[in-house]
């Protein structure tokens, strides 16, 4: 059917058409251009047969581009006339117009909307949307048609259907939406038939559902909790370490504590054992013997700090009345000197 159409549209254009095109080559050879009709000579073809143009020109295939969708937002989708004829497509300049090329489905086909519309409006999307609506449907339209269609984009977890031309798709995963939302605006056809209840134009958009707001709002908590935790690692990481816990009150703890208040380098911590057994109360009529040693210990321990400091004080005078008097010293003997240093320059 098709070639027929290519030889019908053919013998209505000139000879001439043609004439810019014609590949030299050599003897026995056949042209590559033979039986290709250009993208303009197909949209006046297509034209003439009542028909919309369908674009002839093709692009680089691209790694996000999905070939059983056929498009792709911002990309000129390869022809699949352009294998058959054994050609490489070629590329288009980045400010190329999108085209959108027919599906072919096994029970229907969906037509592409007209480039020079404004894309379909949609609503704002939802919090982890992952539920489309789709609009348009056939009245003759199946579930088995509707997964064919749009199994294409991804994995379906539900479909709900209403007695109207429209349903709701709940897909797996979120980023399927967007591949759903690229076919609105599309007409469908089932088979090749021409009936009204076999035809309709989709229109699909975003869509609220409990489920998909309920599984976001989960996530969201999970991501909040991971990062908590994220926190706290860093705060207890980056906090000073704590100071040992304190030790309670026994009659062993007692004389070993004794024993750390006498010794220089375990005095501060000693002190600080024993103050906080006073604050809680340790003391009684039993062990009011041991504290009172205790203190005392620890006040002839203070008293010798002091005598210690009173001591390094005494000698730091006297370190400073030495550095003076050296200091004088060496001054005078600058003065001499310089005196002596004149008299011999002036001489």
């Amino acid at each position: 059917m098709f070639q027929s159409m290519i030889q019908a549209a053919h013998s209505r254009l000139p000879p001439s058409f043609y004439s810019p095109m014609v590949a030299r080559t050599a003897p026995g050879q056949t042209s590559i251009w033979n039986g290709l009709i250009y993208p303009s000579a197909w949209a006046t073809a297509m034209s003439n047969l009542g028909m919309p143009p369908i674009s002839m020109t093709g692009q680089q295939p691209m790694p996000d581009f999905d070939p059983s969708l056929g498009l792709m937002s911002g990309i000129t989708p390869l022809n699949p006339m352009m294998p058959s004829l054994g050609m490489a497509p070629l590329p288009l300049s980045q400010d190329a117009t999108v085209v959108r090329e027919i599906i072919h489905c096994k029970s229907c086909t969906l037509f592409p909307p007209n480039p020079n519309l404004p894309p379909p409006a949609t609503r704002e999307r939802p919090p982890g949307c992952k539920t489309v609506f789709v609009g348009g449907l056939p009245e003759n339209a199946t579930e088995q048609l509707i997964v064919e269609v749009f199994g294409q984009c991804g994995d379906i977890a539900a479909i709900r259907r209403s007695k109207k031309n429209f349903c709701h798709i709940r897909f797996a995963e979120e980023f399927t939406v967007d591949k759903a939302l690229l076919l609105s605006g599309y007409r469908i056809r089932l088979g090749s038939s021409t009936d009204k209840k076999d035809s309709g134009r989709l229109h699909v958009d975003f869509a609220q559902a409990r489920d998909d707001l309920y599984e976001w709002e989960c996530r969201q908590r999970m991501l909040a909790r991971e990062e908590r935790h994220r926190r706290k690692v860093e705060e207890d990481r980056l906090r000073p370490p704590s100071p040992p816990p304190i030790v309670h009150y026994s009659e062993h703890e007692c004389s070993q504590l004794g024993d750390k208040i006498k010794d220089d380098n375990k005095f501060p911590e000693a002190v600080r054992v024993l103050s906080t057994w006073l604050e809680r109360g340790e003391v009684n009529r039993r062990n009011a013997n041991n504290f009172y040693s205790m203190i005392q210990s620890s006040n002839s321990h203070i008293r010798r700090l002091m005598s210690e400091k009173r001591q390094h004080e005494k000698e730091v005078e006297e370190a400073k009345d030495k550095f003076k008097t050296a200091m004088a010293t060496i001054l005078t003997q600058c003065e001499s000197s310089h005196t002596v240093h004149a008299y011999v320059v002036s001489g």
